[in-house]
């Protein structure tokens, strides 16, 4: 379908001096890009976005009173100082800061997470806690690696057979669905920041008075639930004048030899169709590539099929008592427990009201076509039930109902092979004139939300009121997120 058949074409936004930036998708990179682009009058700004509201995977919606979060989510204290200077504006009063206190399970044993020197001299239980010693003790004697690194033979060298085995292999099989030696060795590298004893040491070391850095142990979290974050940028990019369209559905960029030239999408059962020369895309890449118009070639297309994420499904838990429990979080890394974590979002908040009332909100990885995904709520929420009274956790109280989110793109999953099929990607959409891919789902980055938000802040500091895109420079923030390793 050309744009001539299209049932509604559109002119752009106002005629300005400016260049007009078409931003897909609105979770934070994708709002964050926007508010930057308007505050520093460098463009008008439409921003297309399938669901009801911003936000995306970091949004949040009220459940019985209740701010509740698409999943277990804080804002790390080393976001970058520009980007918490505009947080702390917009949010004011409503941006707390929150002492972590969750719980890991290991071995059967619940400890204080993030672990505390303590947790290790006189909570571990002792067996465990003397294999990992003799691990340590034979990661001494000089070893010759063999065959290709995978995630499993970097996490095995850097902290030995008993932690890898008993806590991050299960927990890999669980978050991504495949056996530790198919994931690529960069999702040790990225997705774990204590792929060694030594770097584990250091961060329990950082939890003793005198030795403590600022922050650590700390979070940032809105009063509103975390999807205040995106709906502040929201609120001040459209004050600003951004043009934010909800409920858009992305169907195609259609372009030429000279690069993009409109987005095509679908909003309230109509396509339309938006003239535009500079695109910048947050959504998944692989969904991207499948929007082209004309059609992406032959190998982009097969590399687009072997770039897979992660889906999850969010159970909520309504509860008629004030409390579950003092904790934040509670982790699950064995395999017997199917949920990955659990969290009470009003402890995130410390949230007194409602009173007589609480929610826990428990992740369940999976993926459209597993047996969960089709399930009704009731059923998850009776085996959620299940699963924390065989955790070792208190039965919860009455539950006055159940409520379901599914997510099918959580977490990017770096199988064995995935750069090369990633690079096609990457290489084929970045001689598209006029087009940027950025964000968690664009890059196909397990970022935390400050990473995304410091990647819309960089893309725009590579823009120009001319239109122009400093490409040199934003090849040098590429190699920076590179180095972004998620924290836990």
């Amino acid at each position: 379908m050309t744009s001539s058949n299209l049932s509604s074409n559109e002119q752009p936004p106002c005629q300005t001096s400016l260049p007009h930036v078409v931003i897909l998708g609105a979770g934070p990179s994708g709002v964050g890009a926007a508010y930057q682009l308007v505050k520093k009058g460098l463009a008008t700004v439409t921003v297309l976005e399938k669901q009801g509201s911003v936000g995306g995977n970091a949004a949040s919606f009220e459940l019985d009173g209740i701010h509740c979060d698409f999943g277990s989510h804080r804002l790390h204290p080393v976001v970058p100082p520009e980007i918490m200077r505009d947080l702390r504006e917009l949010l004011g009063e409503n941006l707390l800061y929150q002492t972590r206190h969750g719980r890991i399970r290991l071995q059967g044993q619940w400890i204080h997470f993030p672990l505390k020197p303590l947790d290790l001299l006189f909570e571990l239980p002792k067996p465990f806690a003397l294999r990992i010693l003799a691990d340590t003790v034979g990661k001494i004697l000089p070893r010759t690696a063999s065959g290709p690194e995978s995630f499993s033979t970097v996490l095995e060298r850097g902290l030995g057979r008993t932690i890898c085995r008993e806590f991050y292999f299960p927990y890999a099989r669980k978050l991504w669905g495949v056996d530790p030696a198919e994931l690529a060795a960069t999702t040790a590298k990225k997705r774990v920041s204590g792929s060694s004893i030594g770097k584990i040491l250091r961060k329990v070391a950082k939890q003793i008075p005198g030795l403590k850095p600022e922050g650590a142990g700390r979070f940032y979290y809105p009063r509103r639930g975390f999807g205040q974050f995106s709906e502040c940028l929201y609120e001040a990019a459209k004050a600003a004048g951004a043009d934010f369209r909800f409920g858009a559905a992305f169907k195609a960029i259609e372009r030429d030899d000279n690069g993009v030239k409109a987005v095509r999408y679908e909003l309230a059962g109509k396509e339309h169709v938006i003239p535009a020369q500079n695109v910048w895309s947050t959504i998944p890449i692989s969904l991207l590539v499948r929007g082209m118009c004309p059609e992406a070639p032959p190998q982009v297309l097969s590399a687009a099929s072997n770039v897979a994420s992660r889906g999850m499904i969010l159970i909520y838990l309504v509860l008629d008592q004030d409390r579950f429990s003092n904790f934040d979080a509670y982790y699950f890394p064995e395999e017997s427990i199917p949920i990955s974590r659990l969290s009470e979002p009003k402890i995130f908040s410390s949230s007194v009201e409602p009173r007589g009332r609480t929610v826990l909100c428990a992740e369940l990885p999976s993926d459209p076509g597993c047996p969960e995904w089709e399930m009704k709520d009731e059923e998850l929420g009776s085996r959620l039930c299940e699963w924390i009274v065989r955790a070792g956790l208190p039965a919860p109280a009455h539950v006055k109902h159940v409520v379901t989110r599914r997510l099918r793109h959580a977490y990017p999953v770096y199988n064995q092979g995935y750069e090369e099929s990633f690079s096609t990607l990457d290489r084929w959409l970045s001689e598209i004139s006029g087009l940027l891919t950025l964000g968690r789902q664009g890059l196909f980055a397990h970022d935390n939300t400050h990473h995304t938000l410091a990647m819309s802040y960089a893309a725009v500091n590579c823009f120009s009121p001319n239109g122009e895109f400093d490409h040199m420079r934003w090849a040098r923030y590429r190699e920076e997120f590179e180095s972004h390793v998620v924290e836990d």
